[in-house]
């Protein structure tokens, strides 16, 4: 059970955590433009995804796999970096951009950061709000 009673809007169980439809809209389309293929890939970002869920303590998110082995050079790293991410937060200095730099493109590297945070904010929120 949540924290909070949910609402009539949205069609999964994160979604109906907002009361506010156009808090929901606007955080969907976010969330399907972080995901989308763009410099990266879907699949690169679901695994990384992954492994942000077990690293923010959300159930939900757990709920859907834990991380796949990485299928090419840049998943591999992305996965490291989002790793690193989780345990050093603040912390992620220099070296590890430099590192990120072998494989990745500076529109790549944007696209990854962008998504790790939004996708660590919505794991923070159902971590929060306890949805299982």
């Amino acid at each position: 059970m949540t924290r909070i009673k949910t609402s009539e809007h949205g069609s999964s169980p994160f979604q109906r955590l907002f009361h506010s439809e156009e808090i929901l809209q606007r955080w969907t389309d976010l969330a399907e433009s972080v995901s989308a293929n763009g410099q990266l890939s879907k699949e690169l970002k679901e695994n990384v995804r992954r492994v942000l869920a077990f690293g923010n303590g959300c159930s939900y998110c757990q709920a859907k796999g834990s991380p796949l082995k990485a299928a090419e050079v840049k998943e591999s790293y992305a996965i490291g970096f989002a790793e690193v991410f989780l345990t050093q937060r603040e912390k992620t200095g220099e070296q590890f951009f430099l590192v990120l730099k072998e494989v990745l493109s500076d529109e790549e590297i944007s696209e990854l950061l962008a998504f790790i945070c939004f996708t660590t904010a919505q794991q923070y929120f159902g971590a929060l709000m306890e949805l299982k």
